[in-house]
């Protein structure tokens, strides 16, 4: 599986998604034909390779033959639907736009019918949006990956003022997106690459296993000696095939030597209840030889913060350990099988579109033994059989 990666260190601009996908390997004539179907007036395109800090990278850079204007989510998704680009890349433009629209109408407290964009209503993030939606579908990408946003500090001049950084309406389309301020005081994510990223991205992560086969540089349009304001797009392959499922998590741990067993009970209660994917302990020995019990939890990322406080504010410790784990995971599914007890769900994982593992859902053979006085056990092989013969 054709996957990408998209690392956003030095944060990221409608421009910079595209400039890297043409330094990736987007082909630039296509794109050009492409956009001309949007009926924009004398559009053109200047790519040129530049540098930043030291490292080379592609700008790309509309250049518009018509005034700048105002326009209307309305208006925007009839030049994109009257365009002559794929169903599916109009699709993507359609679904970034009517975000943005949600966002500013959040933020202003407007519908987001009523939305008049600005900045995003200019013909450059029109053309911005429009290619890395076209781009996508080129590239034969499947999947998207991102790491943590680099959002910069301070504040950002705009149409509405001086506003903070992140801008409110990039802010509203970050929640639950794991972001990072800095490393420089400067905007450094766009209203519109935040739109287009939480879009087209399935999990913001660290890199995934692949096996890379190209990578491209989008520059960005701020100039420094000792910062290389650029997106990185590393494209290539699953590492496994089969395994397109892979993931990261994280790992949470601590040390408790003063934890009673009810008071144990009751935090992993709560911790499954917050998200968390797993709870497990493990009897240890400390310093002077106490006797204690380690807590370790397996997250989502995007859960950590959460999680970390339901530990600290229960009193249990001084600190947390963690980590970032990659995880590989067949793919799952579930089946319903009949049986003399009733109807079973059978979880299934498949590799490469194979079934390699299958597992009776515990809590229906729980509930079928007690409904008819039989042993659990006695259930679970029933399902079974009825999984396989229902296979064959």
């Amino acid at each position: 599986m054709k996957i990408a990666y998209f690392d956003c260190f030095a944060g990221a601009g409608g421009d910079m998604i595209v400039a890297a996908m043409l330094d990736a390997g987007l082909n630039a004539e296509f794109l050009k034909a492409q956009l001309a179907t949007l009926g924009l007036k004398k559009l053109d395109i200047k790519l040129t390779k530049t540098s930043r800090a030291g490292l080379q990278a592609m700008a790309f850079v509309p250049v518009a033959g018509e005034q700048q204007q105002h326009r209307n989510l309305e208006q925007i998704t009839e030049i994109i639907s009257q365009s002559k680009i794929s169903e599916q890349a109009k699709k993507t433009a359609i679904t970034i736009f009517t975000k943005l629209a949600q966002a500013e109408a959040a933020v202003h407290n407007k519908d987001p019918r009523d939305i008049c964009f600005h900045e995003v209503g200019a013909i450059d993030s029109i053309v911005d949006i429009v290619s890395a939606s076209i781009g996508l579908e080129a590239l034969g990408v499947e999947k998207v990956y991102c790491s943590t946003l680099s959002v910069g500090g301070g504040t950002v001049k705009c149409a509405h003022g001086l506003l903070p950084v992140p801008a409110p309406a990039t802010a509203e389309l970050l929640k639950e997106i794991p972001i990072i301020g800095g490393p420089i005081q400067a905007e450094l994510l766009t209203p519109t690459a935040a739109a287009i990223l939480t879009t087209i991205v399935e999990k913001f992560c660290p890199l995934p296993a692949m096996k890379i086969e190209t990578i491209g540089y989008g520059a960005g349009s701020l100039q420094s000696e000792d910062f290389p304001n650029v997106l990185r797009l590393i494209l290539g392959q699953t590492a496994t095939p089969g395994l397109e499922n892979a993931d990261s998590v994280c790992l949470l741990e601590t040390n408790i030597d003063d934890i009673s067993g009810e008071l144990l009970g009751f935090i992993t209660e709560n911790l499954f209840e917050s998200g968390a994917l797993d709870v497990f302990t493990t009897p240890i020995y400390m310093k002077h030889n106490r006797p204690a019990v380690r807590i370790c939890v397996i997250c989502k990322i995007e859960d950590v913060q959460r999680l970390e406080r339901v530990l600290f504010e229960q009193g249990l410790t001084f600190g947390i350990r963690k980590q970032i784990l990659q995880r590989s995971k067949l793919a799952r599914d579930f089946v319903t099988v009949t049986t003399g007890f009733g109807e079973i769900k059978i979880k299934t994982g498949s590799l490469g579109g194979k079934v390699v593992n299958a597992k009776p859902e515990f809590s229906d053979c729980r509930l079928a033994a007690k409904k008819h006085n039989v042993s659990v056990k006695t259930v679970l092989d029933a399902a079974i059989s009825a999984y396989k013969k229902d296979e064959r």
